[in-house]
């Protein structure tokens, strides 16, 4: 029997997917094979020009195509390139540089944390918006030991935070985001009749009206909040309305759920949550991207290129048709 499993459709929307080649389109098996408990995805836009907000995002799930803004195709950075998390997807000797230059031993999740850090915050498209027209966002990597770490706890943070708690948490913080500011203050019936046809947001009162139900109070700047052009609260709603928003190529986007039910008001509520959070860190996150741009920085020469075979996808059953992007230095 076909498994029913978590999948990343967009930047901070996970939906559920039939995990079998026949019912999905481009599934990418690459990177089914090298999925694993402590597997990350960065995802961003490597072809196509950055819109404004974060420059990458994350998850702990198989993402979409087209995960992080609704564009980008394959645009997809895994951590490790198998499932057991023991080859990293990094260059040959760039942990071993880093190591040398900070005189202490470098993770490859440290070298993540520390790279989410610096892209997800919404300042370094505003800041980098000129060189940022050749498509792929480049990564300043600083000298400083003391600056170096600092980002790694801070990206840490919030690759827990990006995944739900699904990655970098302790068993305590395991699949919990930390509880904000929004409640749902009137409740969404369980009934048919009472399913959701649309969402509306009151700024003056601070309510997010989702059918006949009310989230409340909902900062303007969380439903702001927005991924090159993907507003992510308006396109998780939009997703879940009873006629959902989008083109619907195949028969199977008409199976559609009937009924409102309590775990997706407690996702929702998560979703805000997520971003309040995220929200909070921004002011903190700008300083760190002006520490580090200011700071003594390593030059791309001192990095050596990865290896043919490193440019390669890890070897699968059949051929996926796609490559594995690297983190690039």
């Amino acid at each position: 029997m076909s498994e029913v499993v978590r999948y990343a459709y967009r930047s901070f929307d996970r939906q559920w997917i039939i995990k079998d080649a026949r019912l999905g389109d481009f599934m990418r098996p690459v990177l089914w094979q090298a999925h694993g408990d402590h597997q990350v995805y960065m995802t961003s836009l490597l072809t196509k020009v950055l819109g404004l907000g974060p420059a990458a995002t994350v998850t702990g799930e198989v993402p979409d195509r087209d995960y992080f803004s609704g564009r980008g195709g394959k645009d997809v950075i895994p951590l490790w390139r198998d499932s057991s998390a023991t080859e990293p997807n990094i260059a040959h000797r760039v942990l071993g540089l880093l190591t040398e230059a900070y005189g202490a031993p470098i993770t490859p999740e440290d070298l993540f944390a520390y790279a989410y850090a610096v892209l997800a915050s919404p300042s370094y498209v505003e800041s980098f918006s000129e060189e940022l027209i050749v498509p792929g966002p480049r990564l300043p990597v600083t000298r400083d030991p003391e600056l170096f770490w600092r980002a790694v706890r801070f990206g840490r943070e919030l690759i827990r935070l990006h995944t739900f708690g699904e990655r970098f948490s302790t068993e305590e913080e395991k699949e919990t985001v930390p509880q904000g500011q929004a409640r749902n203050t009137k409740g969404i019936p369980d009934t048919p009749e009472g399913y959701p046809e649309s969402f509306s947001y009151d700024g003056e009162t601070k309510t997010l009206h989702v059918g006949e139900g009310e989230f409340r109070p909902v900062e303007p700047k969380v439903m702001e909040f927005s991924v090159s052009g993907l507003e992510v609260v308006h396109s998780w709603l939009s997703y879940r309305k009873k006629e959902p928003t989008g083109r619907s190529p195949s028969p199977l986007d008409k199976v559609r759920p009937k009924r409102w039910t309590g775990p997706m008001t407690d996702e929702l509520l998560a979703l805000l949550w997520v971003l309040e959070a995220t929200i909070e860190r921004e002011t903190e996150l700008e300083n760190l991207l002006t520490e580090i741009v200011e700071s003594e920085l390593f030059t791309a020469d001192e990095f050596p290129d990865p290896t043919d075979e490193e440019r390669q996808p890890p070897r699968a059953e059949y051929d996926a048709g796609h490559g594995m992007n690297q983190l690039n230095l």
